[in-house]
């Protein structure tokens, strides 16, 4: 019997594996993969999110894999420059983009290396239950007969579609429908411009973004609306190329010019944006098994560590005694909950490709002003307060600096609305 058993090894699994077995639990991990492997993601690494790699001392260990440090932001967002970077906290002062055959591999040793037991190349058929009650699965491993693992918890971190969610029927909420279609590939041979900064292009229908990571290659995005899917699908190559020249003519001409293809395309536009409950009798999910949002401000790796400590936490305190297993769980999906509200309003805005008045204008002022532009990213990076940065009070100071005409034929519908209107987000 173990005490959890993880489904899922990567950057949700294998590092909830580890934080429990370094508490004592016996923990058992499996995945059908084996490692080191590839998956589509576009792996940016927030700072918020390196802060906890930190604390779990691996932020060196991914470091010494020679992944480039990212130390600036450029967001050119319609006739707009925002450029900056999220202030130094914990210890962190840059952003990383590791690939995820070796981020994968260094989360999954350090599993092993806690005491985990990991099994890999591992199917997961079904799950156990009894009088309702989540209490173990079966599986087999690559090459061996189905069996039974009892646990006291199983928790799903199999991604967006879990296997262990559809079976429990786990509800979700505040769901919002997939709002963009993304492709991506890797180059090599671009300018020292990109060197060590995150590049993002935002005009009309088009966002594209530029990432250095490791063996000197860029991952470099195009990501349309939804609507776009099935014309994109039509020919990637063609509308991945003639979106960038739309908005970054610069990037367009090196990657026809010196820059080398290294890689195929890789992209998705089933990109659902949700909450699940991420627990129930026997069971739990963390990472994108349990929530979920557009990649378009690259959160979603520092989102499922976030969940990650929390789960592990929530956990502890249940198998320790020290709360009801209800109680713990509630606290873990409130928090998170919490922690994520407003940024995951901020992201289906940015996804949708429309933004509002208010944030049209919001940032004129960030484009104006390094220091407030570094606050911005530093919401983003998961480094300052969201409700500090768009509270009213920061919102009115900000619009103040605009000239009166600023919103135009917008300026009556803003008028109309009071400050706590915007006490969430720049969103409506």
């Amino acid at each position: 019997m173990y005490d959890v058993v993880v489904v899922g090894a990567r950057c949700a699994g294998a590092p909830l594996a580890m934080l429990l077995a370094r508490r004592g639990y016996r923990v058992l991990v499996v995945d059908r993969a084996h490692f080191p492997s590839d998956r589509m993601s576009t792996h940016y690494l927030q700072p918020g999110g390196l802060r906890r790699l930190r604390r779990w001392g691996l932020l060196d260990r991914l470091i010494a894999t020679g992944c480039p440090p990212i130390t600036e932001a450029v967001w050119w967002i319609g006739d707009s420059l925002v450029t900056g970077f999220a202030p130094p906290s914990g210890g962190v002062n840059a952003a990383y983009a590791p690939r995820r055959t070796v981020l994968d591999a260094m989360l999954v040793d350090a599993a092993r290396e806690a005491g985990a037991e990991v099994r890999e190349g591992y199917t997961v058929r079904t799950l156990l239950t009894e009088d309702g009650r989540v209490t173990g699965l079966r599986g087999r491993q690559e090459g061996g007969p189905t069996e039974s693992i009892r646990a006291r918890l199983v928790v799903g971190a199999d991604g967006r579609h879990s296997l262990v969610a559809r079976s429990v029927e786990a509800a979700s909420y505040r769901n919002r429908p997939a709002l963009s279609v993304v492709y991506y590939t890797y180059w090599r041979g671009l300018s020292s411009r990109w060197q060590g900064r995150n590049e993002v292009f935002i005009g009309g229908d088009h966002q594209i973004g530029v990432i250095p990571t490791h063996d000197d290659a860029y991952l470099v995005q195009a990501a349309r609306p939804r609507s776009f899917l099935a014309e994109y699908r039509s020919d990637i190559e063609r509308h991945y190329h003639a979106s960038i020249a739309a908005v970054a003519p610069d990037l367009a001409r090196e990657l026809t010019g010196p820059a080398v293809q290294v890689a195929g395309f890789s992209g998705t536009g089933a990109l659902e944006n949700y909450y699940r409950k991420p627990f129930g009798p026997g069971w739990a999910l963390v990472g994108d098994a349990g929530f979920h949002k557009d990649p378009m401000t690259g959160q979603g790796i520092s989102d499922a560590w976030r969940d990650v400590d929390l789960l592990a936490d929530a956990t502890d305190s249940w198998l320790a005694g020290r709360q009801e297993f209800g109680t713990a769980m509630a606290h873990y999906e409130n928090t998170r909950n919490a922690e994520s509200d407003m940024l995951y309003d901020f992201t289906c805005e940015a996804a949708s490709f429309q933004f509002d008045p208010l944030t049209t204008q919001l940032v004129r002022v960030l484009a104006e002003d390094r220091a407030l532009a570094d606050q911005f990213f530093g919401v983003i990076a998961g480094t300052v307060p969201p409700v500090d940065f768009f509270s009213p009070e920061n919102l009115l100071e900000m619009l103040s600096r605009l000239p009166a005409d600023a919103f135009g034929d917008d300026e009556a519908l803003l008028a109309n609305q009071t400050p706590g209107d915007h006490a969430r987000m720049p969103a409506r």
